[in-house]
């Protein structure tokens, strides 16, 4: 009988000592790593959301152009309700691109491979300075598309679109970076 009642206590005692162990050292570092974690996902999925976001305005501003003056069928309220527009996508752009430069330790920093963190590095920079700088609107959204359309699909395109464009899309933004450098 104390043989039984000895080794329920022990293991009584045991896991006691595990659960307080766990409780008290493990479970901490559990938690601030799992909200680690959960930043650094938030933080991709904001990357892929501002990509996007950058994709679209440039596409609607290729798409919709402001019409000429002489335009008997644009009254000058709408002309300057498309302006209006046009310029609240050229703000989404900039805010992207901002967010994309002041974030880019949270973001690329996460990847697990070199070549992973130094494209949206590179691009980030690139992609600002673009938006910066002083080339006509056709030539910006061009250019901020021919950087931002590759990146995307290699971040956050489907598995077979990565592998199938993986050697093209690096090709093109090496290309770009070399255009907007030159």
């Amino acid at each position: 009988m104390f043989d039984t009642f000895w080794t329920i206590t022990v293991a009584a005692a045991t896991a006691l000592v595990t659960t307080t162990a766990t409780g008290l050292i493990a479970a901490p570092r559990l938690g601030a790593r799992q909200k680690r974690l959960g930043e650094v996902h938030a933080a991709r999925d904001t990357f892929g959301a501002h990509m996007l976001r950058i994709i679209s305005a440039c596409g609607q501003l290729q798409n919709i152009q402001l019409p000429p003056d002489e335009d008997p069928d644009w009254t000058p309220v709408l002309r300057e309700r498309l302006a209006g527009e046009r310029e609240r996508w050229w703000q989404q752009i900039d805010d992207a691109t901002r967010w994309l430069v002041d974030n880019v330790a949270t973001y690329a920093g996460s990847w697990p491979m070199r070549h992973l963190i130094a494209m949206p590095i590179t691009y980030a920079h690139h992609v600002r300075m673009v938006v910066l700088s002083e080339r006509e609107e056709a030539t910006k959204l061009e250019l901020l598309l021919e950087l931002t359309v590759p990146v995307q699909r290699q971040y956050f395109g489907w598995p077979w679109s990565r592998a199938r464009h993986i050697v093209a899309d690096n090709r093109a933004f090496a290309a770009t970076i070399a255009r907007i450098s030159s």
